[in-house]
């Protein structure tokens, strides 16, 4: 009986009024991806992911998404790529800290989502859509919170948001490509119902 409102509880807790679920900024990350040389890509990734997402029920197109990364952790695994990226040639990091997305609208499209909103990055605001199979459904972790997963990517052009440093290769092309592949993966949190904890109690 006591596993069984357990369960009531926590179903009870997704199936009315909105909720708040926190970004874990230890389990999520953006990682980004550009063409080098015109031959190969270049991964990194940013951390200090921060922010919300609020869900209504089950209905993931009332979904809103709040969100932001540091960028003076910008992380490609070479130390001096790092730097001249954090500098004002690229993501000015300094006077730019934070890049943010800020959701306006969400659509489903077959199976995917289709989330709009507003991504600032290096001062400059662009208009972008993230696509997304939607949230994991939620669990249970061992401290008696709840946790849902969020993976979104675009793609967005760098020069768009004043990222325009480059060098010219002899054959005409770029040594950075312009088109910039960004995946958000995202672990969320909040407190379990109220019911379900005062069952674990008694």
């Amino acid at each position: 009986m006591k596993h069984f409102a357990l369960a009531l509880a926590l179903v009870s807790g997704f199936a009315f009024g909105a909720e708040t679920w926190t970004i874990d900024d230890t389990h999520s990350t953006a990682r980004f991806k550009v063409k080098h040389l015109l031959v190969t890509n270049v991964s990194g990734e940013v951390g200090g992911v921060q922010g919300a997402f609020t869900v209504d029920g089950d209905d993931l197109t009332k979904m809103t998404i709040d969100a932001k990364a540091d960028m003076r952790t910008i992380n490609t695994n070479n130390k001096k790529r790092d730097e001249h990226l954090r500098a004002d040639d690229f993501f000015s990091a300094k006077k730019h800290a934070w890049t943010t997305f800020k959701s306006k609208s969400v659509k489903k499209e077959g199976s995917k989502y289709l989330i709009t909103g507003d991504l600032t990055l290096r001062g400059v605001t662009k208009e972008v859509t993230l696509e997304s199979e939607g949230l994991t459904p939620a669990v249970k972790d061992p401290w008696g919170s709840l946790r849902r997963g969020f993976t979104g990517t675009t793609k967005i052009n760098r020069k768009d948001y004043g990222v325009s440093f480059n060098k010219t290769l002899d054959n005409g092309g770029a040594v950075v490509g312009d088109e910039v592949t960004v995946e958000i993966e995202a672990e969320l949190k909040t407190d379990a119902p109220k019911e379900a904890k005062s069952e674990k109690k008694s």
